[in-house]
């Protein structure tokens, strides 16, 4: 009997290591995705992801001068027209400037009426002594000398003259750039955003982050990203079909605008926008013919462009009727 415990036990341990292995095993279930992936309606597609943006392309709005601030006069949302002010930076300092331009052609003016004054008593100095014909009344050198005299005088004029010309146009100088300290829409839009408030210094030029962002948002237009090995499949004339992301029953139409001739990298979608990929991609813009679907500028869509196969037949006509070309 005692030979027969050993046996017993190893097995009785294998029986138990199979259960717990069989235990330990993960168990698939099938599931559900709580929302379905967009199907395509077309028998033969390109599929593309594309970026919702304005009609006019999102505009990034910077600033003519450098400084503080003063005032911001729109909000997210708002709807602005063409020229509206967007905000205000400080022209105290240019204020200052158009009233010490103001003074200087206050000054240039009065010099002016000084030298138009002392031109014409010179010149009547210099009559007098021309219509003397008694040569023992007045000499030559006299009259010569108020020639000259008159002569000078009519250069200062045009000297101080010019001093009023340069005047007003550092009055027209500073009066545009008070009119440039205020940032106006170049288009009628919709504002997309504002990262600038009253107090921060706004910097002239490009800047990293947009200080106000605006478009047309109606129309909206979607940027799709064509794969280059697929580019070749896109014409004008193709249908294609949108699907919001998260909902695949919210579908649009899509009505070509136009190519982006020039190819670009493709960029990865993992938030960084130094990464790129090995690819490139043919840009192609289309607009957004449902009116009706809730859509937010900078959203992701799936997109569906209709390309039916070409089959080595159609490849050896087209080249059969391009050698005959």
């Amino acid at each position: 009997m005692k030979r027969w415990i050993i046996p017993i036990i190893a097995g009785f341990a294998l029986t138990l290591g199979i259960i717990s292995i069989l235990r330990s095993q993960p168990r698939r279930e099938a599931t559900t995705p709580p929302v379905q992936p967009p199907a395509s309606a077309f028998a033969h597609n390109v599929a593309a992801v594309g970026l919702v943006e304005t009609s006019t392309e999102n505009i990034t709005v910077g600033s003519h001068l450098p400084g503080v601030v003063e005032k911001v006069f729109v909000t997210v949302g708002d709807s602005v027209k063409a020229g509206a002010p967007l905000f205000k930076i400080d022209d105290r300092n240019l204020q200052a400037q158009l009233v010490q331009a103001e003074a200087a052609e206050h000054a240039a003016g009065a010099r002016v009426s000084v030298a138009s004054a002392s031109l014409d008593d010179l010149r009547l100095q210099l009559k007098f002594a021309e219509d003397v014909t008694d040569p023992r009344a007045i000499s030559a050198e006299e009259v010569t000398r108020r020639r000259s005299a008159a002569q000078t005088a009519k250069a200062k004029l045009s000297e101080v003259e010019a001093e009023v010309g340069t005047a007003r146009a550092q009055i027209a100088m500073v009066k545009t750039e008070l009119q440039r300290s205020v940032v106006t829409s170049p288009v009628a839009g919709e504002v997309l955003q504002v990262k600038i408030r009253a107090g921060e210094f706004a910097v002239a030029g490009a800047t990293s982050t947009p200080m106000i962002l605006l478009g047309r948002a109606k129309p909206l237009y979607l940027r799709v990203d064509v794969d280059e090995h697929e580019a070749w499949r896109v014409h004008p004339e193709a249908s294609a079909t949108a699907a919001v992301r998260g909902n695949a029953d919210l579908t649009t139409p899509l009505k070509f605008v136009r190519f982006e001739p020039f190819v670009l990298p493709k960029k990865s979608l993992t938030g960084d926008s130094t990464e790129r990929v090995d690819t490139r991609v043919l840009q192609v813009i289309y607009r957004v013919e449902r009116n009706d679907l809730r859509l937010f500028v900078g959203q992701q869509m799936d997109v569906f462009i209709d390309a039916p196969v070409v089959s080595a037949n159609s490849k050896a006509s087209n080249n059969v009727t391009g050698a005959r070309r």
